[in-house]
């Protein structure tokens, strides 16, 4: 299967997401939303914690199905690297207000003027430190 028909796929199966949380629930689909109500108090976290063990699941299955599919997610990384990563961009989150899922997928469908701000300021973000990243680090400087 070419890689742009499985983005296809994926892409829908996002979108069909975004669009069962709105309506059956009234609220917008975003990660770092759903992981920070488990943290918080008088929340229904059953929802949230659902979703996200869904996603986690959903990729474990695809990992033991066809694992070629993960064979660019090695970063030769430490676990500490990983974390660290993974906490930059939770303070990320919540600096911006939410994440990609809930900006960049269910608030550019709104025109939402402050999710439009954070997804271009996610994309540049994300283009200047790749290229940093590879101009010093894979590089050994």
């Amino acid at each position: 299967m070419h890689p742009w028909i499985l983005g296809l796929i994926g892409g829908i199966l996002i979108g069909l997401s975004a669009a069962l949380m709105m309506f059956g629930r009234g609220r917008i689909l975003g990660v770092s939303g759903m992981m920070g109500s488990l943290f918080s108090r008088g929340d229904n976290r059953m929802p949230s914690l659902l979703f996200l063990t869904v996603i986690l699941l959903t990729g474990l299955l695809v990992h033991q199905i066809r694992p070629e599919f993960f064979q660019s997610a090695d970063t030769g990384r430490n676990l500490i690297h990983l974390f660290a990563a993974g906490v930059l961009v939770g303070a990320g989150t919540r600096l911006g207000s939410g994440c990609t899922s809930g900006h960049g997928i269910c608030g550019l469908a709104r025109f939402s003027p402050r999710s439009i701000a954070a997804v271009l300021t996610f994309m540049a973000s994300g283009m200047i430190t790749a290229t940093l990243v590879r101009m010093f680090i894979m590089q050994g400087v």
